[in-house]
C-alpha cells in the first residue's frame, strides 16, 4: 500500500494546528503563534512516511516498526497460536517513524481489535491491558502474529487493511498515533536475529529467519 511522505491520517490535525498558529499570530501576537506552529512542525515530522527499500529474503522477517527492542521472551499466546511462542517487543518513542509494515508476505487470516487502558507503552504488561490491534499473517508454510499497542499518548490505532487481504513483504498496513509498542509473536521455527537494546528500522531490519 503506497502512501505519500506525509500520511493522510494526519492532514486534519496538522491543518487545524497551523490554522490556530495563523489566527493567533494575526489576532493576538506572533509570540502566541509560536507554540501551535512548533506543534505543527512536530506533527509533520511525526506523520512522516520515509521511503524504505525491502531487501530481505522471502524466509526472513523484517521489523514491523522503527524502535528499540525491549524484550524477547517465551509467552503463552491464546488468540492465534494457542501455545507457547516467542514474543519480540519493540518500543516506539514519539520521535520514531510510526507507520507499521508487514514483517512477512502473506494473507491476513486473523484480525482482532481490543479496547483497553492507555498505560505508558514501555511498561510491563501493557500488551494485556492497553488498547491493541492484532493481525495474523499466514504464508501457508509459516505464520506470525503482530500486535500494535496504544500507549499513554497513543490514543488511536489506524489500520488500512482487512481480514483476507494479501500483504507484500514490508507493505504498510497501519500506524499508531503518538508513542507506542509493537509485539511480534513467532513459532519455534524462527531464528531470532536481534537482541534487547537493538535499534530497528521498519521494513529494513531483519529480526528473524525461518529455519524450516
Amino acid at each position: 500500500m503506497k502512501k505519500p511522505y506525509i500520511i493522510p491520517d494526519g492532514y486534519g490535525i496538522i491543518g487545524i494546528v497551523f490554522i490556530l498558529a495563523i489566527l493567533g499570530g494575526y489576532f493576538i501576537s506572533l509570540y502566541v503563534a509560536v507554540i501551535p506552529f512548533l506543534l505543527g512542525v512536530y506533527l509533520l515530522y511525526f506523520f512522516r512516511n520515509p521511503a524504505r527499500t525491502i531487501t530481505a529474503a522471502a524466509n526472513e522477517l523484517v521489523s514491523p516498526a522503527d524502535g528499540t527492542v525491549m524484550a524477547i521472551e517465551w509467552v503463552q499466546e491464546d488468540s492465534y497460536f494457542f501455545k507457547k511462542c516467542r514474543k519480540i517487543v519493540v518500543f516506539l518513542s514519539v520521535f520514531n517513524v510510526h507507520v507499521n509494515r508487514a514483517p512477512l508476505a502473506g494473507t491476513i487470516d486473523f484480525q482482532q481489535y481490543t479496547c483497553g487502558r492507555f498505560k505508558p507503552a514501555y511498561k510491563e504488561g501493557v500488551g494485556y491491558e492497553n488498547e491493541r490491534y492484532s493481525i495474523g499473517i499466514n504464508k501457508g508454510t509459516h505464520r506470525i502474529l503482530v500486535t500494535l499497542i496504544a500507549g499513554i499518548l497513543a490514543r488511536r490505532i489506524v489500520s488500512w487493511v482487512s481480514l483476507g487481504d494479501r500483504l507484500d513483504h514490508g507493505q504498510l498496513y497501519g500506524m499508531i498515533k503518538l508513542g507506542s509498542c509493537a509485539e511480534i509473536y513467532v513459532d519455534e521455527d524462527v531464528d531470532i536475529l536481534v537482541q534487547i537494546g537493538d535499534k530497528l528500522r521498519g521494513g529494513e531490519t531483519v529480526i528473524g529467519r525461518f529455519i524450516s
